[in-house]
């Protein structure tokens, strides 16, 4: 045995079905395209979702909901994760540059909100865009103070 004589089993492999080939062969004539119409013309396409002139599926269905595109987003830092800063790193101020460094915040032009999840017990200077009522509470009573940036 070798290359030049070796076959496909028997019976596995089938001859492609040839159109356009005469009427004999079952697909000639129109070419398996039908008559007339766009679609037995060459170089025809149909869009994607396209469903013959009926409303396609993604215009039927009705949209849902609301997006604001005035929404200001927000990274959120909590409570909790400014003591862990203060407990592994006795910090004494927290800024933008501090959060960036410790990588809670990733772009420059990322807005920081401060959340009230947690116990802060360490006396911190926070500078941050915007603060819940909880977390303001908990900073002042902890000793620390609030700058809005």
């Amino acid at each position: 045995m070798n290359l030049s004589n070796l076959k496909p089993a028997e019976g596995s492999t089938k001859n492609r079905k040839r159109i356009g080939r005469g009427t004999g062969s079952g697909r000639g004539g129109t070419s398996t395209r039908g008559h007339k119409g766009a679609g037995s013309r060459s170089g025809t396409s149909t869009k994607i979702g396209f469903e013959g002139g009926q409303m396609p599926l993604q215009r039927r269905v009705p949209k849902v909901g609301f997006k604001n595109n005035n929404r200001v987003e927000y990274v959120g830092v909590n409570l909790d994760v400014l003591q862990g800063l203060v407990e592994q790193h006795s910090i004494t101020a927290v800024d933008f540059d501090t959060l960036k460094l410790y990588g809670l915040v990733s772009k420059k032009s990322d807005l920081v909100k401060i959340l009230g999840r947690g116990e802060l017990k360490a006396t911190l200077e926070v500078k941050a865009h915007a603060f819940t009522a909880t977390a303001q509470k908990a900073i002042e009573a902890a000793g620390g103070t609030i700058v809005k940036l």
